[in-house]
């Protein structure tokens, strides 16, 4: 089900943000949803901006995670719970744990122990009283899952988080995980969170099948192979300067180009200019075209950005459009883990 809603934003261009149902659950969230990972932004004021910015331009999802940062500054949680107090209400705020927080053996994973003790460190970071999404940030292999589901579940139980998923798993785990998780009678996941993009299409060869099935939402993040498919690189040219991919090694650069990129980059140039749209929203709408994903994530440093990503919504590619991106970007699987 999606609801739409007209929003006017600062540069007088009439936008429309959508919100949808998160999986099974009653939730709305905006189909686009902020992330705080920062890669490019060093400033916390511009991020606490930026954050401001998109509440008000209708995104009332933010993506956020134990050790996501302001480059060479502050944790995003404490960067967002600044400003959360004006308006906790009216978000959705999703957060994150397994990844290292200390030297200590106890300090990564998905045990009883390290999720308990990270919850209480998100929550304090980010002053509130619960998290909204709270995700596995990756499989943990050496922990049981049935101490893993269990401690999520207690979470649930006592209201320090509201709804619990899983990023970057395999359809392999995820089914694990939910016939743990039902078994043992413990509160359902209802999203899961992994990358998808007209680079990467691995999404679709079996979790696709599984969020049918089972009523997963699913935020896709990277939707634009980390800005490759933004408009602003081709190959055989120089990164711009100051943008992403110029902080990156010449050879990690051309890397991605090779492949089915150059098509990839063609085919979104030519749709975008006859639809009157930037490559990047051509892009983002091809995501958000797909029905089995639910959000896609705006990982943007600037205003600019934000609103260039909000103008994917509110039309639609064609059945040829759709077909010509599907065509050239046939299985694709490029990562871009470790940016």
């Amino acid at each position: 089900m999606l609801v739409q809603w007209p929003l006017h934003v600062s540069f007088s261009i009439g936008l429309i943000m959508e919100y949808v149902r998160l999986g099974k659950s009653g939730l709305m969230v905006s189909r686009i949803a902020l992330g705080l990972g920062f890669r490019g932004t060093s400033s916390i004021a511009a991020a606490q901006r930026l954050i401001e910015y998109a509440i008000d331009a209708g995104v009332n999802f933010i993506d956020c995670a134990n050790f996501y940062r302001v480059q060479g500054g502050p944790l995003s949680e404490e960067v967002l719970s600044e400003i959360l107090p004006k308006y906790r209400d009216q978000l959705v705020i999703t957060s994150k744990v397994y990844g290292k927080m200390g030297q200590g053996p106890n300090d990564v994973g998905s045990s009883r122990y390290h999720i308990l003790a990270q919850v209480e460190k998100s929550l304090n970071r980010l002053k509130t009283d619960h998290i909204d999404v709270y995700l596995l940030h990756q499989y943990d292999e050496e922990t049981p899952l049935e101490e893993t589901v269990r401690a999520l579940d207690d979470l649930v139980k006592t209201g320090k988080v509201r709804y619990i998923g899983a990023c970057n798993f395999q359809a392999w785990q995820v089914c694990k995980s939910l016939w743990t998780s039902d078994s043992l009678g413990c509160d359902p996941w209802i999203t899961i969170q992994n990358p998808y993009s007209l680079l990467n299409r691995k999404l679709e060869e079996d979790m696709f099948g599984l969020i049918r099935e089972e009523g997963l939402g699913a935020m896709a993040f990277s939707p634009l192979g980390a800005g490759l498919l933004s408009g602003i690189y081709s190959p055989g040219k120089s990164p711009p300067r100051g943008s992403l991919w110029a902080s990156k090694t010449k050879s990690r650069y051309d890397r991605s180009f090779l492949g089915q990129g150059p098509a990839i980059m063609t085919a979104l140039g030519e749709i975008a200019a006859q639809r009157d749209k930037t490559s990047g929203q051509v892009a983002l709408n091809w995501v958000m075209s797909k029905p089995e994903i639910t959000v896609a994530i705006s990982g943007n440093d600037t205003t600019e950005q934000l609103d260039e990503n909000i103008g994917a919504i509110g039309w639609k590619l064609s059945d040829d459009e759709m077909t010509y991106l599907d065509r050239v970007s046939e299985n694709t699987a490029v990562s871009f883990t470790n940016l």
